[in-house]
């Protein structure tokens, strides 16, 4: 432990305050805020001696001040970065979002949800966003960055806390359809067993994913009868799609999960299951992200060129352990996955000689699927 660290005994070692309590605390206590990093934070009700505060190097993300206070803190050798005006989101907020937020009624526009605003405004710019613009999603999606490292707790080596594993699929795949209720089979299990699930947060496999996540711990029955409430609303175009999946999230109390949707697909509703969502403007970081996190393995139901793609990403990390691990790949779709697309074989010849060989799996039983996530572990990168 170094002398910063012995001043600043904080949980995090990124010395990142989020909290006005927890600041005050620091202050109180006479701990030192050298290299912190204070986050939107609402100092104009407050009132610190700030000429007495050493604030060397802290950088202020989002904060907001008196004019006074703000010229003090200047002075005080603090570095500002001020809130963006005029847009629907925050750029500094400090935690992901959950489905209740993104639906609730917009600020700027209460005839419509928070979601469908920021997927609007964000759409006005995606091609050509000014300077303004594009570094309010950057910091956003850093933003993202942080409050999911906070929720997984990373270890040193890249390991995370929770036993991530990713379901990636059709977006378009029909609540009626065997698929669909295969992949929530498969979530569910692998919730009961202390895993996480991971989704892209979308329609289709993705909702299946949270939604049998959500539904673990309970009778399949109760996963089965919500599927066939639901799937009179099949696809996600269909009326009343978005209301009777609330419906069942109204009627049980269920387990958490994350998803990992992107407004550069928000024409498309993100799903009401998961409990933490972590939004993000940037489609390649989200998918790059998602992978990245997943490193107690993905499960592939079949899906399209996203899909295939997804696949061949999570290869390219796997084959080179760039996250430090490797970690499995299971294809739920026999006749997808070695008859019609060969991927399965193809990576089987492509991983062969490789650490990650071993970890590849095919099946039409998500129950076997499940087992061969539980008793298939992550290999770290360089171990014997």
């Amino acid at each position: 432990m170094n002398a910063t660290q012995a001043a600043f005994p904080l949980k995090t070692k990124r010395r990142h305050l989020k909290e006005l309590k927890t600041f005050e605390d620091v202050i109180a206590e006479g701990r030192a805020l050298v290299d912190c990093a204070v986050q939107s934070i609402d100092f104009r009700e407050r009132d610190f001696d700030w000429s007495a505060i050493s604030l060397h190097n802290v950088v202020f993300l989002g904060c907001r001040f008196s004019d006074e206070d703000e010229d003090k803190v200047r002075r005080a050798g603090g570095v500002l970065y001020p809130p963006f005006e005029g847009i629907p989101y925050n750029p500094y907020r400090k935690t992901l979002y959950d489905w209740r937020e993104l639906a609730a009624p917009s600020a700027t526009d209460p005839t419509t949800s928070t979601d469908l605003a920021i997927y609007r405004h964000f759409s006005r710019t995606r091609h050509n966003p000014d300077i303004n613009e594009a570094l309010a999603q950057r910091v956003h999606d850093h933003a993202a960055d942080d409050a999911l490292r906070d929720l997984l707790e990373f270890d040193d080596e890249g390991m995370t806390k929770k036993k991530c594993v990713g379901f990636m699929g059709g977006h378009g795949a029909p609540r009626s359809s065997v698929f669909y209720r295969k992949a929530a089979i498969a979530a569910k299990r692998l919730t009961e067993r202390g895993f996480y699930a991971v989704s892209g947060g979308g329609p289709g496999v993705m909702e299946a994913a949270n939604l049998g996540a959500y539904l673990a711990g309970k009778p399949d029955d109760v996963l089965f009868d919500a599927i066939d409430y639901m799937k009179t609303s099949d696809v996600w175009k269909d009326d009343g799609y978005i209301q009777r999946s609330i419906d069942v999230v109204e009627k049980h109390d269920g387990a958490d999960s994350l998803a990992v949707p992107t407004w550069f697909y928000g024409h498309e509703p993100s799903n009401v299951f998961a409990t933490s969502v972590a939004k993000y403007f940037s489609n390649s970081i989200r998918e790059d992200t998602l992978l990245a996190i997943a490193l107690y393995g993905v499960v592939y139901a079949p899906g399209s060129a996203g899909t295939t793609q997804e696949i061949f990403q999570d290869a390219a990390q796997n084959h080179y352990g760039t996250f430090g691990y490797y970690s499995p790949m299971a294809f739920l779709g026999v006749e997808r996955y070695e008859i019609e697309t060969m991927i399965y074989p193809l990576l089987r010849q492509l991983s062969y000689g490789k650490p990650y060989h071993d970890l590849l799996f095919v099946s039409d039983d998500p129950e076997a699927i499940a087992d061969f996530i539980e008793k298939t572990e992550p290999i770290k990168k360089g171990a014997s």
